[in-house]
């Protein structure tokens, strides 16, 4: 490490915030910077990213690096979370850096669940507002239960009103109902082993969203199988029960999450698993529709450099051998914000060889180096938890040719976007 790496990583900590453009998974994703978030670090997808192909760099976000990460309660019981160089003392940089957890940025972290208790307002399918004065009293942990027992299983899809500042700028989402959920299971989670265990590692990645106004975002669940090789025989019958009782099985995709910016009513429409598992084929093609739905007409626009993504990908994974991505995500994201010029992707990765690991490790994690991609409309792979491939010495199962699951739900969602496109001035 080169002593200006290694001075900077004696730098400041990071005050996290949520990650407010997640509609999928389980996992809490925090924002460490305007162009990088963060993940709880699982080992198997840190060694696919380090170990990644170069071809198939495009398709994933940037790899830039794992930080600490420890949490602190305040005398009300809030906590606040904070992102540390791996190699800094927490505890020393909290005690001799103010400027890094200063009141007003500790403040508005810690408060953010009460502020979301306080303030969150959503409308259901029948446009009654689920949240009365009372409920807006409760405790965040009793939010949490409520969101479980009415967001989550009754109001699968949601309309949230955006706010617009008194400047006239464009409308901005400050939160949304997947989101919230995660972050709030996950401080939980960390406050009760607190006693145990004060410092989790978090992999660092390409923020796909910064650059847009209202990012649109669409999580699809790729493949016909979703369990990993490892998974117990119950986790195995549930994966494959979910997979059989939805378009898993019969399209290799289901919808997993989606956030679409309506024009007409100035609304976030979110729709969350609970409701893509329930999708028939045709209700999941109404869904795609709607997401490339402005609310006043379909965005055709984006259609073509998403089919010719969704191709590029396809030749890529078939080019692929051996690797699996069972229970991956596929994320589709563009501007709500009709107004943005639609550009194709231009890809600029830089090579990075074994000696540029450990700077790129912290360097990352001081928030540099940024790539230079250019996109109105993305496509990408995330989520690697379970993926697989002969490289990984350690796995008992070593599989042979293409993940012929997840190609075949490529196939046939690049069949549904053409049919899309055809028929757009329908």
């Amino acid at each position: 490490m080169s002593p200006a790496v290694e001075a900077q990583a004696q730098e400041k900590g990071v005050m996290l915030e949520p990650f407010v453009h997640q509609v999928g998974g389980h996992s809490c994703v925090l924002r460490f910077g305007e162009q990088t978030i963060c993940k709880p670090l699982i080992p198997r997808e840190h060694q696919f990213y380090k170990s990644l192909p170069a071809p198939m760099r495009k398709f994933t976000p940037q790899y830039r690096g794992v930080v600490s990460v420890s949490f602190e309660e305040d005398e009300e019981g809030n906590l606040c979370l904070i992102a540390y160089p791996l190699n800094s003392d927490p505890a020393t940089d909290l005690e001799n850096n103010e400027h890094s957890v200063d009141c007003d940025s500790k403040s508005k972290m810690m408060k953010w669940g009460k502020m979301m208790a306080s303030s969150l307002l959503v409308d259901s399918k029948d446009g009654r507002s689920r949240n009365s004065r009372k409920d807006k009293d409760k405790s965040v942990q009793k939010l949490q239960e409520d969101m479980e027992l009415e967001w989550l299983k009754q109001a699968e899809v949601l309309y949230y009103r955006l706010e617009h500042s008194h400047s006239n700028a464009a409308p901005q989402l400050k939160h949304n109902p997947w989101s919230l959920k995660c972050h709030q299971q996950h401080l939980q989670r960390m406050k009760e082993n607190a006693k145990h265990r004060n410092q989790y590692k978090f992999i660092l990645l390409e923020n796909l969203t910064w650059r847009h106004t209202v990012p649109c975002v669409l999580d699809l669940k790729m493949g016909t199988r979703q369990h990993g090789d490892d998974a117990s025989e119950e986790k195995k019958a549930v994966q494959i029960r979910k997979c059989q009782q939805s378009t898993s099985a019969s399209i290799g995709v289901r919808l997993c999450g989606m956030q679409v910016y309506q024009s007409d009513t100035d609304q976030l429409i979110f729709m969350n698993k609970y409701h893509g598992r329930k999708l028939t084929l045709a209700g999941f093609k109404e869904a795609l529709f709607q997401f490339f739905y402005s609310g006043r007409r379909l965005r055709h626009e984006l259609l073509s450099p998403v089919l010719s993504r969704l191709r590029e990908m396809q030749a890529a994974l078939e080019a692929c051998e051996s690797y699996r991505f069972y229970s991956s995500s596929l994320l589709i994201i563009y501007d709500g914000d009709e107004e943005v010029e639609v550009e194709v992707e231009v890809e600029v990765e830089p090579e990075m060889d074994d000696d540029d690991e450990e700077v790129g490790e912290v360097a990352g994690a001081l928030g540099f180096p940024h790539n230079t991609r250019s996109s109105v409309v993305d496509v990408r792979m995330i989520d690697f938890a379970h993926t697989t491939c002969r490289h990984y010495r350690e796995d008992s199962v070593v599989h042979e040719g293409q993940d012929s699951g997840y190609i075949f739900g490529l196939q046939n969602l690049i069949t549904i976007v053409s049919e899309l496109e055809n028929h757009s001035t329908d």
